[in-house]
């Protein structure tokens, strides 16, 4: 599976950005997707989680970005998707989008991440 996101880039406090991650490959069971970041200087924490198929979806946020951050997918577009709004300078990281790990970093051995996409809140 490879993983190719995009949407990043630099925005003023309080403003929006959609994160998008692009899945190609073995894509055929995928059961969990979900983004990841890491500011500099911090460990890498997990943002939001989705879990599932058609629509028996299951979706777990950090407590940071609940009521700000959705996570959504598109299953026939193989795309992961992260809508930011209310952001904060704290929100500043790489964001990752990771195939088959939790939303405590907990992975499955075949798990697969991609490069990062940065976002700059500021």
């Amino acid at each position: 599976v490879q993983l190719v996101e995009s949407g990043g880039g630099s925005v003023q406090p309080g403003g929006s950005l959609r994160l998008s991650c692009t899945a190609s490959g073995h894509t055929s069971n995928i059961w969990s997707m979900g983004w990841f970041r890491q500011a500099p200087g911090k460990e890498r924490e997990g943002v939001a989680v989705i879990d599932g198929i058609d629509n028996e979806l299951t979706m777990t946020y950090a407590d940071a970005v609940k009521g700000r951050f959705t996570v959504s997918k598109d299953s026939a577009k193989n795309t992961l998707y992260l809508q930011m709004n209310s952001l904060k300078p704290e929100d500043t990281a790489m964001y990752y989008c990771a195939v088959g790990c939790s939303l405590t970093l907990v992975c499955a051995p075949g798990a697969y991440w991609g490069q990062g996409t940065q976002v700059t809140v500021s």
